[in-house]
Formats: structure tokens, C-alpha cells, sequence
């Protein structure tokens, strides 16, 4: 179903998303809010630029957006899947709990703020570009991607990666040497395990996004992950 966007509210085009059957398509979006919101079993394809919340609290759908998409993409995200073929705003994947979120291009500052896993549910966002700062902040669970393709003599990340992160793993494609950590963290080489996990995240993005996995993979990688069941302590705590 093709559904054009670009005078409608976003209470409008998700009513006609849930009415119009499995598949759907959204022609000159404008920047409204809550596409998707909610939605499970459907497959949505994005024409232009969906405004904040696409994908908030999705519970199973498929959404593809054909171009940049604003702040809080998948935010409180249970399950599915979100595809952006460009860059997408500040708090990507907040409070996220399933599903997976694929971006092509750049995310904003604190992408993966809150996010959580439980069980079978371990929410992934995988990153092609480079992310501003807070990448990970105060993350429980899941795992963030960070790719750095074309990066230039950009960081892959911004300032404070990691601040209060409790859970979870962080990738980045890079050797760690320009990077500074919290203190409640362990940065280290990836080893043989960890980039088998990694390729898998990979040959995803590439099938998706039509770039090369071997050129990819022929990188350094960087694991990050918490190294303490308190990670506060060392901040009240006089040793």
C-alpha cells in the first residue's frame, strides 16, 4: 500500500499503516513523529525523513527508511527491526530491549543511552559512521557497533564513551589508542571469539547496505565491557 505523507499527522499515517496490510510504503514523510509506534507483524518502507521516535516501542515490525531519520530512533524498542539507509539523530536505541537497529551512516550523541537485555532479548545497533559523545551511556545490556567506515580523521566515537555503562559490550572497528574511557570499564584487543561474534554483525550491515565484509573486517577491532558489579562504588566509595 502506498500511502502519501506529506499532509498527514502521524496519528493519521499510523492509522493507515495498521489498516493498510503487512506491507506498506510512506511516501513524502516530513518529519512526523511516532512512525510506527507501537506496531508488530508489518513491513514499513520510509520514503523521506521521519521525525523523532520512529520505531518507538516497536514490537515486532519492520521499518526501512530511504534517507536520515532524527533523534530517538527504536527508543524503548521490544523487538523488530529498523533499517536507515543515511544518519540519524541524537539518542538512537534509547532504552532499548530487542530487535535491531542498522544504520548506515552517522548517529548523534548518546546513542544506546539505557539500553538493556533480559534473557533471549539482547537488543544490537550496528553503526557504520561515527557517533557523537555518550555513546553507551549508563548501558545495561546489548550491543553497540560502532564501524568508522569513511570516517577520515574523525574519532569513531565523541568525548566520554561509556559513562556509567553497567552491562552489555561495545564494538568499535578501531585500535583504541586515540580513545579515553571511565575507569569502570575494560577496553581490549578483540580476540578469535569476539570476531566471530563481530563478522556476524557485520556480513548483516554489508547485506543491507551493499559494502564489502572482508574490507571491513580487515580492521582492528576494539571490545569494551564493564568490569565491575558496582560500577558507582569507586565514585562513593573511599578505598
Amino acid at each position: 500500500m502506498l500511502i502519501q505523507a506529506n499532509e498527514l499527522s502521524y496519528r493519521d499515517i499510523n492509522d493507515r499503516l495498521r489498516s493498510g496490510g503487512r506491507e506498506s510504503t510512506l511516501l513524502g514523510c516530513l518529519g512526523q513523529r511516532f512512525i510506527g509506534a507501537g506496531m508488530a507483524g508489518l513491513s514499513v518502507t520510509v520514503e523521506g525523513i521521519p521525525g523523532n521516535a520512529l520505531g518507538a516501542y516497536l514490537n515486532g515490525a519492520s521499518i526501512t527508511v530511504r534517507g536520515n531519520a532524527q533523534d530517538a530512533v527504536g527508543d524503548t524498542m521490544n523487538d523488530g527491526e529498523i533499517t536507515i539507509h543515511g544518519s540519524v539523530g541524537d539518542a538512537a536505541g534509547y532504552a532499548m530491549r530487542g530487535g535491531s537497529i542498522f544504520i548506515q551512516g552517522d548517529a548523534g550523541y548518546r546513542t544506546g543511552i539505557h539500553m538493556k537485555e533480559y534473557r533471549e532479548k539482547v537488543p544490537i545497533i550496528v553503526i557504520g559512521g561515527t557517533t557523537g559523545s555518550f555513546l553507551g551511556e549508563y548501558q545495561a545490556g546489548g550491543v553497540i557497533v560502532v564501524l568508522g567506515l569513511g570516517r577520515g580523521k574523525r574519532s569513531i566515537v565523541g568525548p566520554f564513551p561509556c559513562t556509567g555503562m553497567h552491562g552489555g559490550k561495545l564494538i568499535l572497528r578501531s585500535d583504541g589508542s586515540d580513545l579515553t574511557f571511565p575507569d569502570q570499564v575494560t577496553a581490549r584487543a578483540a580476540d578469535a571469539g569476539d570476531l566471530e561474534q563481530i563478522e556476524k554483525y557485520v556480513r548483516e550491515y554489508c547485506s543491507r547496505f551493499g559494502t564489502d565484509v572482508d574490507e571491513v573486517m580487515n580492521h582492528p577491532f576494539t571490545v569494551v565491557t564493564p568490569d565491575s558489579r558496582n560500577p558507582y562504588k569507586q565514585l562513593y566509595v573511599a578505598n
